[in-house]
Protein backbone atom coordinates (compact mmCIF):
# COMPACT_ATOMS: atom_id res chain seq x y z
CA UNK A 1 0.00 0.00 0.00
CA UNK A 2 2.83 2.23 -1.28
CA UNK A 3 2.09 6.10 -1.66
CA UNK A 4 -1.35 5.64 -0.40
CA UNK A 5 -2.52 8.85 1.65
CA UNK A 6 -3.97 8.38 5.12
CA UNK A 7 -6.99 8.65 4.09
CA UNK A 8 -6.69 5.69 1.47
CA UNK A 9 -5.21 3.73 4.27
CA UNK A 10 -7.68 3.88 6.48
CA UNK A 11 -10.35 3.16 3.86
CA UNK A 12 -8.64 0.04 2.65
CA UNK A 13 -8.61 -1.27 6.26
CA UNK A 14 -12.05 -1.03 5.94
CA UNK A 15 -11.95 -4.03 3.50
CA UNK A 16 -10.50 -6.53 6.88
CA UNK A 17 -12.42 -7.45 9.53
CA UNK A 18 -11.18 -7.03 13.13
CA UNK A 19 -9.42 -9.91 13.76
CA UNK A 20 -7.01 -9.60 10.37
CA UNK A 21 -6.11 -6.36 12.31
CA UNK A 22 -5.39 -8.10 15.62
CA UNK A 23 -3.40 -10.49 13.52
CA UNK A 24 -0.60 -8.37 12.90
CA UNK A 25 -0.99 -5.88 15.08
CA UNK A 26 0.00 -8.48 18.13
CA UNK A 27 -1.58 -11.90 18.14
CA UNK A 28 0.75 -13.62 16.85
CA UNK A 29 4.45 -12.51 18.00
CA UNK A 30 6.29 -15.08 16.81
CA UNK A 31 4.96 -14.71 12.72
CA UNK A 32 7.16 -12.43 11.10
CA UNK A 33 4.03 -10.67 9.65
CA UNK A 34 2.86 -10.11 12.81
CA UNK A 35 4.31 -6.11 14.48
CA UNK A 36 3.95 -7.95 17.79
CA UNK A 37 2.74 -4.32 19.19
CA UNK A 38 1.96 -5.46 22.51
CA UNK A 39 2.27 -8.64 24.61
CA UNK A 40 -1.10 -10.04 23.90
CA UNK A 41 -2.28 -11.56 26.54
CA UNK A 42 -1.05 -8.58 29.06
CA UNK A 43 -1.70 -5.77 27.16
CA UNK A 44 -4.98 -4.22 26.92
CA UNK A 45 -5.32 -3.46 23.25
CA UNK A 46 -8.86 -5.36 22.11
CA UNK A 47 -12.39 -5.32 23.14
CA UNK A 48 -13.17 -8.15 25.66
CA UNK A 49 -16.92 -9.83 25.51
CA UNK A 50 -18.75 -7.65 27.32
CA UNK A 51 -19.56 -5.70 24.30
CA UNK A 52 -21.21 -6.04 21.10
CA UNK A 53 -21.68 -4.87 17.94
CA UNK A 54 -25.30 -3.70 17.23
CA UNK A 55 -25.07 -3.61 13.68
CA UNK A 56 -22.95 -7.31 12.81
CA UNK A 57 -23.48 -6.71 9.16
CA UNK A 58 -22.39 -3.24 8.99
CA UNK A 59 -18.60 -3.13 7.09
CA UNK A 60 -16.00 -2.45 9.19
CA UNK A 61 -15.08 0.97 10.50
CA UNK A 62 -11.97 2.33 11.67
CA UNK A 63 -10.91 5.94 12.79
CA UNK A 64 -8.91 8.08 15.14
CA UNK A 65 -9.43 7.66 18.86
CA UNK A 66 -11.80 10.58 20.35
CA UNK A 67 -11.64 9.90 24.01
CA UNK A 68 -14.81 10.94 26.76
CA UNK A 69 -15.52 9.86 30.36
CA UNK A 70 -19.27 10.06 31.37
CA UNK A 71 -20.58 9.75 34.34
CA UNK A 72 -23.52 11.26 36.56
CA UNK A 73 -23.98 14.71 36.70
CA UNK A 74 -21.76 16.02 38.89
CA UNK A 75 -22.87 20.25 40.62
CA UNK A 76 -19.21 21.10 41.27
CA UNK A 77 -18.22 20.41 37.70
CA UNK A 78 -19.91 21.41 34.54
CA UNK A 79 -17.14 22.53 32.88
CA UNK A 80 -17.34 19.94 30.08
CA UNK A 81 -20.62 19.42 28.00
CA UNK A 82 -21.67 17.63 24.87
CA UNK A 83 -21.11 20.06 22.76
CA UNK A 84 -17.22 20.35 24.01
CA UNK A 85 -17.31 16.31 22.71
CA UNK A 86 -18.58 17.41 19.50
CA UNK A 87 -15.83 20.48 19.06
CA UNK A 88 -13.25 17.18 19.68
CA UNK A 89 -14.73 14.79 17.28
CA UNK A 90 -14.73 17.85 14.83
CA UNK A 91 -11.14 18.82 15.51
CA UNK A 92 -10.15 15.45 14.98
CA UNK A 93 -8.20 13.65 12.02
CA UNK A 94 -10.82 11.94 10.21
CA UNK A 95 -12.76 9.74 10.29
CA UNK A 96 -12.94 10.01 14.03
CA UNK A 97 -13.87 6.96 16.35
CA UNK A 98 -15.97 8.14 19.50
CA UNK A 99 -14.76 5.73 22.80
CA UNK A 100 -16.46 6.65 25.74
CA UNK A 101 -16.38 5.11 29.37
CA UNK A 102 -19.29 4.88 31.80
CA UNK A 103 -18.25 5.86 35.31
CA UNK A 104 -21.44 5.39 36.54
CA UNK A 105 -22.56 3.92 39.74
CA UNK A 106 -23.33 -0.07 39.86
CA UNK A 107 -27.18 0.37 40.18
CA UNK A 108 -27.20 3.39 37.32
CA UNK A 109 -24.89 2.25 34.86
CA UNK A 110 -27.13 -0.55 33.21
CA UNK A 111 -29.87 2.20 32.93
CA UNK A 112 -27.84 5.22 31.58
CA UNK A 113 -27.98 5.50 27.80
CA UNK A 114 -26.18 8.33 27.09
CA UNK A 115 -26.32 7.85 23.58
CA UNK A 116 -29.51 7.98 21.27
CA UNK A 117 -30.60 9.20 17.46
CA UNK A 118 -29.82 12.72 18.23
CA UNK A 119 -26.57 12.01 19.65
CA UNK A 120 -25.39 9.92 16.57
CA UNK A 121 -26.38 12.34 13.89
CA UNK A 122 -24.64 15.13 15.71
CA UNK A 123 -21.60 12.77 15.57
CA UNK A 124 -21.96 12.00 12.03
CA UNK A 125 -21.72 15.39 11.45
CA UNK A 126 -18.41 15.86 12.77
CA UNK A 127 -16.97 12.94 11.00
CA UNK A 128 -17.65 10.57 13.53
CA UNK A 129 -17.74 6.36 12.01
CA UNK A 130 -18.88 4.64 15.29
CA UNK A 131 -19.17 4.90 19.02
CA UNK A 132 -17.46 2.26 21.67
CA UNK A 133 -19.00 2.05 25.09
CA UNK A 134 -18.72 0.16 28.57
CA UNK A 135 -22.23 1.23 29.26
CA UNK A 136 -25.93 1.13 27.44
CA UNK A 137 -27.45 2.90 25.04
CA UNK A 138 -30.56 2.99 22.84
CA UNK A 139 -32.30 4.17 19.91
CA UNK A 140 -30.37 1.31 17.87
CA UNK A 141 -33.80 0.80 15.36
CA UNK A 142 -33.25 4.43 14.75
CA UNK A 143 -29.07 4.47 14.33
CA UNK A 144 -29.51 0.98 11.84
CA UNK A 145 -29.67 2.76 9.08
CA UNK A 146 -26.97 5.43 9.63
CA UNK A 147 -23.97 3.51 8.42
CA UNK A 148 -22.48 4.10 12.09
CA UNK A 149 -21.47 1.36 13.85
CA UNK A 150 -22.49 0.85 17.68
CA UNK A 151 -20.37 -1.28 20.33
CA UNK A 152 -22.09 -1.31 23.45
CA UNK A 153 -22.54 -3.34 26.48
CA UNK A 154 -26.18 -3.09 26.25
CA UNK A 155 -29.43 -0.93 25.69
CA UNK A 156 -31.61 0.23 27.76
CA UNK A 157 -34.74 2.94 26.93
CA UNK A 158 -33.94 5.83 29.19
CA UNK A 159 -31.48 7.75 31.42
CA UNK A 160 -31.55 10.82 33.47
CA UNK A 161 -28.86 13.55 33.73
CA UNK A 162 -25.20 12.94 32.73
CA UNK A 163 -22.03 14.76 32.80
CA UNK A 164 -19.09 14.56 31.14
CA UNK A 165 -15.97 14.35 33.05
CA UNK A 166 -13.20 14.25 31.03
CA UNK A 167 -12.16 14.57 26.83
CA UNK A 168 -9.27 13.46 25.30
CA UNK A 169 -7.82 11.87 28.09
CA UNK A 170 -6.93 8.09 27.96
CA UNK A 171 -9.75 5.27 28.97
CA UNK A 172 -10.14 2.01 29.29
CA UNK A 173 -13.15 0.34 27.76
CA UNK A 174 -14.30 -3.37 27.58
CA UNK A 175 -10.20 -4.39 28.60
CA UNK A 176 -9.57 -2.33 25.98
CA UNK A 177 -6.59 0.82 26.62
CA UNK A 178 -7.42 4.02 24.13
CA UNK A 179 -5.25 6.93 23.89
CA UNK A 180 -6.34 9.87 21.65
CA UNK A 181 -5.40 10.03 18.25
CA UNK A 182 -4.79 6.31 18.42
CA UNK A 183 -6.15 3.90 15.56
CA UNK A 184 -9.38 2.01 16.36
CA UNK A 185 -10.97 -0.40 14.05
CA UNK A 186 -14.65 -1.72 14.85
CA UNK A 187 -16.62 -4.54 13.47
CA UNK A 188 -18.91 -7.35 14.55
CA UNK A 189 -15.99 -8.94 16.71
CA UNK A 190 -15.45 -5.81 18.85
CA UNK A 191 -13.12 -3.40 18.24
CA UNK A 192 -8.73 -3.06 18.13
CA UNK A 193 -5.96 -0.18 18.44
CA UNK A 194 -2.84 0.56 17.62
CA UNK A 195 -0.84 3.92 17.40
CA UNK A 196 -1.24 6.41 14.33
CA UNK A 197 2.42 5.82 13.49
CA UNK A 198 2.05 2.36 12.54
CA UNK A 199 -0.89 2.76 10.09
CA UNK A 200 1.78 2.02 6.84
CA UNK A 201 2.91 -1.03 8.81
CA UNK A 202 -0.32 -2.41 9.42
CA UNK A 203 -1.96 -1.59 6.15
CA UNK A 204 1.38 -3.17 4.48
CA UNK A 205 1.12 -7.02 6.11
CA UNK A 206 -2.66 -6.98 6.38
CA UNK A 207 -3.04 -8.10 2.91
CA UNK A 208 -0.18 -10.57 3.24
CA UNK A 209 -1.47 -11.81 6.56
CA UNK A 210 -5.03 -12.75 5.00
CA UNK A 211 -3.00 -14.31 2.08
CA UNK A 212 -1.27 -16.09 4.19
CA UNK A 213 -3.96 -17.81 6.11
CA UNK A 214 -6.26 -18.33 2.83
CA UNK A 215 -2.96 -20.79 1.60
CA UNK A 216 -2.69 -22.57 5.05
CA UNK A 217 -6.71 -23.04 5.33
CA UNK A 218 -6.47 -24.06 1.42
CA UNK A 219 -4.02 -26.87 2.35
CA UNK A 220 -5.54 -27.48 5.11
CA UNK A 221 -8.99 -28.32 3.46
CA UNK A 222 -7.23 -31.15 1.46
CA UNK A 223 -5.96 -32.48 4.19
CA UNK A 224 -6.47 -36.41 4.74
CA UNK A 225 -5.08 -36.84 7.93
CA UNK A 226 -4.56 -35.53 11.64
CA UNK A 227 -0.46 -36.22 10.99
CA UNK A 228 -0.87 -33.91 7.67
CA UNK A 229 -2.48 -31.05 9.38
CA UNK A 230 0.16 -31.43 12.34
CA UNK A 231 2.88 -30.85 9.83
CA UNK A 232 1.03 -28.01 8.28
CA UNK A 233 0.41 -26.53 11.76
CA UNK A 234 4.50 -27.12 12.08
CA UNK A 235 5.02 -25.01 9.32
CA UNK A 236 3.13 -22.03 9.81
CA UNK A 237 6.36 -19.74 9.90
CA UNK A 238 7.73 -20.83 6.57
CA UNK A 239 4.29 -20.00 5.25
CA UNK A 240 5.01 -16.89 5.85
CA UNK A 241 8.32 -16.59 4.46
CA UNK A 242 6.65 -16.91 1.07
CA UNK A 243 6.30 -13.05 1.61
CA UNK A 244 8.51 -10.68 1.37
CA UNK A 245 7.58 -8.91 4.44
CA UNK A 246 9.27 -5.55 3.60
CA UNK A 247 7.94 -5.33 0.21
CA UNK A 248 5.59 -2.51 -0.06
Amino acid sequence: MANLSNEEMLQKLTEFNTPAITNVVATYPGNPLCLGLYNPWVENWYTDGTVRAMYPNLKSKVGYAVTAVYGVADPNYKKLTLIDVMAAIEASPKPAVLVVQQKYPPEIAPKAAIAGGMMVTAMKAMGCVGMITNGVSRDVDEIREMDFQYILGGVASGHGDSGVYSINAPVSVASMDVSPGEIVHMDEHGACKFPADKLTEVSDKVAKMQQLEEDIMADMANASSAEELREMFARQKSYATRYDVNKK
